[in-house]
């Protein structure tokens, strides 16, 4: 499901009450910049945990960028002035013409190879910021709680932090730095300007004012219009990667669907574009008409320093000094308004890192220290538990109480939507219950240190992974803890009855799977992934064995043949089993029947079919498919209807023949 927009509250930590009047405006100036500084903090945390020499680099760099344009400006006022001396008549050695025009090269070539430089080292930096983030945010994510991922606010926050973080923090920081630098220059150029007066360089200053009002307004304009549309553009790259998506591309040829989705984008993408092209065209002209300004306060002072060359107040040479230096000083002016603009749009997108790594973990211990889990048999009780998914209403399990004794074979029995697969993932503690308690052994499994908790159980859920790496570490991935031992992954294929196929594969248990990565990557079919998925469990060292419909694209007799080989591996470890066909129901030790998210029914085989109640029908009607002709098909069972009058009371001390 397609994750909704952000709430109100999400997006409302990323804004700044805006002041009612002009008393409250240095109180919101100093929030912004409080908040601003924070997120830098933050981002040289960020930089210095990735790599220490990359603040020293930049630290340098900011005084060599500081200072050498002043240099360069000073050097080629003294070039133009002796120049201008030979030109006059006067005595002037061209060794020092030449002496100077060596230094002037010889700066232009040290700036040059350092800003080469300069820039290697700040792409590599960035790589390595970035690969710090994303290793952060893969890490964090590893400790999420399940529930995070029901939920459209945690999915903005990681696609705005996967989106944005990587790339932010060495953009925000170099800018900041670069900010350090202009001001040097901005200050030197001042200084040497002081010999035409001090007015000159007020007007410049006075004249960024509107442009440094229209970069913050816009910037911030920017950062929440992209923020509100997060939606928008996990749309948008839905529906490209749905259309490049390999596992769906038969199912889109074949159904026609390409147009529908390429329409979808289009829908989207033309609102989405409508919003952002306003702003661009907003942006553009108010900047336009600081720009006006800017460019008619520049020809008056062009002017007034012409007037006083060719009055004899200034030498040529100091034409080109002064003016550069106003040029310089108004572009100074313009690179701190945008840089610093950038800065703040950059650390309000850091925001969406900082909101993610905060993302709270509740499936903790409820106790310090955490209750110890000993390894072996178990006992398992449900106490009138009830759950629904967060941001639900509706209890999609109600007061479920039931026990597991040790060596326990338990079969899950109810129709789609009936909860099996939920109260599976209680049990294992991905959620917690919203009523009611789960025990391990007579404790609350809230007590127990979650990875010790998860440890014991091996599963293999209904949508198993498939992973692009080889056969072996498809099957070793079911304990990645214990040291990979290839007798032990043999052994599972074997009892998973998979040895077969990976046996006539080209590499056989060292062939790559799936395409991703490798030329020779094998493609399986349903029925063998669902194998290896099977030969994880038997791989894994677990108390507790779970299969959740871990067998629906294998046929009925392999399928059994499997229930068997667990019932006999298993070594009295107990196993909880769930499969819409009942034929592994039929030698387990307890069948629970769930029904509308309530135990409706518990007992062995023949104790339900003696009781003709819902497991009987289920059961029944699963059998009349198998054992009827194929003109005369079987009602479905919707909401447990009474079997069919010619379905007869099957034999309840065995199952039907086709099991």
């Amino acid at each position: 499901m397609m994750p909704g927009p952000p709430s109100n509250a999400i997006n409302d930590q990323y804004r700044t009450a805006k002041p009612k009047s002009i008393r409250d405006v240095p109180a919101y100036v100093k929030n912004i910049v409080g908040e601003t500084s924070g997120r830098m903090f933050y981002i040289l945390k960020l930089v210095w945990e990735a790599n220490k020499s990359i603040l020293f680099v930049m630290s340098f760099m900011t005084l060599f960028n500081g200072v050498t344009p002043v240099i360069g400006s000073l050097i080629g006022k003294e070039i133009l002035n002796e120049l201008a001396h030979a030109y006059s008549g006067g005595l002037t050695d061209f060794k020092i013409i030449a002496t100077l025009l060596i230094l002037n090269f010889a700066y232009l070539l040290l700036t040059g190879v350092v800003a080469r430089i300069y820039a290697t080292v700040n792409r590599i930096s960035g790589e390595i910021v970035a690969n710090h983030i994303k290793v952060k945010l893969m890490t964090k994510a590893k400790d999420v709680d399940l529930a995070s991922y029901d939920s459209p606010d945690y999915y903005s926050k990681l696609e705005n932090a996967n989106r944005e973080a990587a790339r932010r923090p060495i953009e925000v920081l170099s800018a900041a730095f670069s900010i350090i630098s202009t001001v040097i220059s901005i200050v030197s150029y001042i200084i040497v300007i002081a010999a035409v007066g001090a007015v000159p360089a007020l007007l410049i200053i006075a004249v960024a004012i509107p442009s440094t009002v229209i970069n913050f307004y816009f910037r911030k304009k920017n950062f929440n219009f992209m923020f509100m549309r997060s939606k928008s553009r996990r749309q948008l790259n839905y529906y490209s990667d749905v259309m490049v998506n390999k596992d769906l591309v038969k199912e889109i040829r074949m159904l026609g669907l390409a147009d529908t989705f390429i329409g979808k984008y289009k829908t989207v993408f033309a609102d989405y574009f409508k919003g952002l092209r306003r702003l661009m065209v907003q942006e553009c002209g108010w900047t336009i008409a600081a720009t006006l300004l800017s460019t008619v306060v520049n020809c008056v002072l062009f002017v007034k320093i012409a007037r006083g060359v060719y009055n004899g107040e200034y030498e040529v040479g100091n034409y080109a000094l002064y003016t550069g230096a106003l040029t310089s000083i108004a572009n100074g002016i313009s690179t701190l308004i945008t840089t610093t603009a950038s800065i703040y749009e950059g650390t309000l997108f850091i925001n969406n890192m900082i909101a993610f790594m905060k993302e709270e973990k509740k499936i903790v211990p409820s106790v310090d220290p955490p209750r110890q889990i000993v390894r072996g048999k178990h006992t398992l009780e449900f106490r009138d538990v009830s759950f629904r998914y967060p941001g639900t209403k509706k209890d999609v399990l109600k007061n479920i109480s039931f026990t597991i004794e040790p060596s326990d074979s338990i079969v899950l029995v109810g129709l789609n939507g009936a909860g099996k697969t939920t109260l599976i993932k209680l049990l294992m503690r991905l959620y917690d219950p919203t009523d009611g308690m789960i025990l391990l052994d007579g404790h609350d499994i809230r007590e127990y240190d979650v990875q010790q908790l998860y440890g014991i159980f091996g599963i293999v859920f209904q949508d198993y992974g498939k992973y692009a790496v080889t056969v072996k570490e498809n099957i070793a991935f079911g304990e990645v803890m214990k040291d990979l031992n290839q007798t032990d992954v043999e052994s599972a294929a074997v009892h998973s009855n998979a040895d077969a196929f990976i046996e006539a594969l080209p590499e056989k248990y060292e062939t790559p799977l799936m395409r991703y990565f490798e030329d020779e990557g094998i493609e399986l079919s349903g029925g063998q992934w669902q194998k290896i998925a099977i030969a994880r469990a038997f791989y894994s060292d677990s108390d507790i064995l779970i299969l959740d419909e871990p067998t629906a694209s294998l046929d009925p007799l392999a399928e059994q043949e499997i229930f068997n080989q667990f019932e006999a591996l298993r070594s009295d470890k107990s196993s909880i089993f769930v499969s819409h066909r009942l034929s592994s129901a039929t030698t387990a030790s307890k069948i629970v029947v769930l029904k509308d998210g309530c135990v409706s029914e518990i007992g062995n085989h023949r104790e339900m079919m003696e009781k003709r109640g819902d497991y009987y029908t289920l059961f029944s009607t699963q059998a009349k498919r198998y054992t009827e002709p194929v003109d005369a098909p079987a009602a479905p069972p919707e909401g447990f209807p009474a079997p069919p009058a010619n379905a007869g009371a099957p034999d309840t001390r065995a199952m039907p023949s086709i099991f």
